[in-house]
């Protein structure tokens, strides 16, 4: 039963330390794209702003299934892990893909109403 273990608890020690390495690349990537969407047009904007809570929320829901996953105990503990971040991230993004789209028409719709459009004879 211990050798049985084994590979889990090994498995846990990777985790435990991919984690650490994991959270230093993520937390340059978001430094990242903070730098980066300011740059844009969008940024500032709501739908910069919705961006940018996403992108923090997700990389949240990461960290959160990384460590989840690291203190499994046993297979089943894996797979229920896995399946229940599948499910929230599926969720997440199709309430996160229907801000966005509101987010999008309403910035097109203040841009157009900024600028005239100017008709031709």
């Amino acid at each position: 039963m211990a050798k049985d273990n084994e590979p889990i608890e090994e498995l846990s020690a990777i985790a435990a330390q991919t984690i650490e390495k994991a959270r230093g690349a993520w937390d340059n990537y978001f430094n990242f794209l903070q730098k980066s969407m300011s740059s844009y047009p969008w940024g500032g904007t709501d739908l910069g702003e919705k961006l940018k809570s996403f992108a923090e929320h997700n990389i949240a829901a990461s960290h959160e299934f990384v460590r989840k996953l690291s203190q499994a105990k046993d297979l089943q503990d894996v797979i229920q892990i896995q399946t229940e971040f599948m499910q929230t991230q599926l969720s997440a993004f199709a309430e996160q893909a229907k801000n966005l789209g509101e987010a999008y028409t309403k910035a097109v719709m203040d841009a157009a109403a900024k600028t005239p459009f100017k008709m031709s004879p």
